[in-house]
């Protein structure tokens, strides 16, 4: 079984997709948060390859969440404690252990669709973990059958070398490793022009 689990925090104005917020405001950057959310929730449940999580920060029931609608088919989690590479390794032990493949992604990619998410499950069951890489140098989805830290520990987020770390790491673990096409995820004003017409709706 494939588990798809989901790394988002709430669409809170002035605490989400910041970096956006000279180009949109604080509320525009949290409008376009929520709807590259429920675009995400829409696409995983969509793929059809397994149970769906959204893990969550802050945690679920946190007044941050109240306004935001879920899909009543989405398991609701919290992503714990420590920097982006400590949640995320916890949330792949959690599942791997349990005797499940996990795809971890964001919500930060409005290219990333069902039919990618389905072949990704696929490519898996195949390999030892798969890679959606994005233009800027990071990745939107890794796929693991296995608790693997080191693949998270001392990463530099929020660089462009984090794809290519990433895959040097999995090279010296001799991981048998498919990488989907490049996609483009929304961080900063220039990437704007990928956004779809959907998304740029007020």
């Amino acid at each position: 079984m494939t588990r798809l689990v989901i790394f988002a925090k709430a669409p809170q104005p002035g605490t989400v997709k910041t970096r956006l917020i000279p180009a949109l405001g604080a509320e525009g950057a949290a409008g376009l948060a929520r709807r590259m959310l429920s675009h995400t929730l829409q696409q995983a449940l969509a793929a059809g390859v397994g149970p769906v999580e959204l893990c969550m920060s802050p945690a679920p029931g946190d007044a941050a969440w109240q306004s935001v609608a879920l899909p009543t088919a989405v398991a609701c989690t919290a992503q714990g404690e420590g920097d982006l590479g400590q949640r995320m390794a916890s949330a792949v032990a959690r599942i791997t252990r349990q005797r499940q493949s996990v795809l971890l992604f964001g919500t930060d990619c409005p290219a990333l669709t069902a039919t990618h998410l389905a072949e990704a499950a696929r490519q898996l069951a195949q390999h030892d973990a798969v890679l959606l890489p994005v233009a800027d140098g990071g990745y939107i989805l890794i796929g693991l059958k296995a608790p693997c830290p080191e693949l998270f520990t001392d990463m530099p987020w929020s660089t462009s070398a984090v794809a290519a770390e990433t895959q040097r790491r999995m090279a010296a673990r001799d991981l048998r490793v498919w990488q989907g096409p490049t996609l483009h995820d929304i961080d900063e004003a220039a990437d704007l022009t990928h956004l779809p017409l959907y998304f740029q709706e007020k």
